[in-house]
């Protein structure tokens, strides 16, 4: 069963969030963020595929607090108003869309039954994650994908207070090589996996899905997912 919820953050603002449920009792719950195209079909998709494997999964929407309702495709147009969304989310005032990231971590502690909450998010929601890690509460584990804004001395500066696994691709052109290493260096708790693949290697609705590199990739995250959630 999946259809749209309403949540609240601490500071009063509703925000929508895409819930999948598991057909029997929830071994545990994750959080998934979207893209920089909003909780669109294949975010949906992502979503219900962990259902599928026992887990309550909720998809909020991040990018709520500028703009509502975003729904993208993979056109140049679409990532240049998902670049431009995103650059307004990021602008907001700290805590910004935290605080719907931390309702969302909230309401899948209760609603997975056992307490314990994993995050997995791609692109900017792999940034979201990571950021996540570091600075919110109840979060057992979490899984960033093929994000660069980690590897900014920013980023690599935060400690996180969960377990990490962390998914890149060595063929993509937004993140250099050079950065996931640094990355690596200053994390070495962190399980750090690197593909032969490009940016967006996870997404099937893209020409850079790499079905192998997906697959790999799922299986490692089930796989630390149930390490750590059940």
């Amino acid at each position: 069963m999946a259809n749209f919820i309403e949540l609240r953050a601490a500071d009063g603002l509703k925000f929508t969030a895409y819930e999948a449920r598991p057909a029997g009792q929830a071994k545990g719950a994750i959080v998934v963020l979207q893209e920089i195209f909003g909780v669109n079909a294949h975010i949906r998709a992502v979503a219900e595929s962990y259902a599928a494997q026992g887990y309550l999964a909720l998809a909020p929407a991040t990018f709520h607090r500028v703009k509502q309702g975003i729904e993208l495709g993979y056109t140049p147009d679409d990532v240049a108003d998902g670049v431009a969304l995103k650059a307004a989310v990021e602008a907001l005032a700290p805590p910004g869309v935290m605080l719907d990231i931390q309702a969302a971590i909230d309401y899948a502690a209760k609603a997975g039954l056992t307490g314990k909450v994993g995050m997995v998010g791609y692109c900017w929601g792999g940034l979201l994650t990571w950021r996540a890690a570091c600075l919110l509460s109840s979060l057992s584990a979490a899984v960033p994908y093929y994000d660069g804004g980690m590897t900014r001395t920013t980023e690599i500066a935060r400690t996180p207070a969960c377990p990490v696994l962390a998914h890149f691709g060595n063929q993509d052109p937004l993140i250099p090589l050079d950065g996931v290493e640094a990355f690596k260096q200053a994390h070495a708790d962190v399980d750090v996996r690197i593909y032969q693949a490009s940016h967006g290697f996870n997404c099937d609705h893209r020409s850079a899905y790499d079905a192998a590199a997906a697959a790999l990739a799922r299986e490692r995250t089930l796989v630390f997912f149930a390490r750590h959630l059940t």
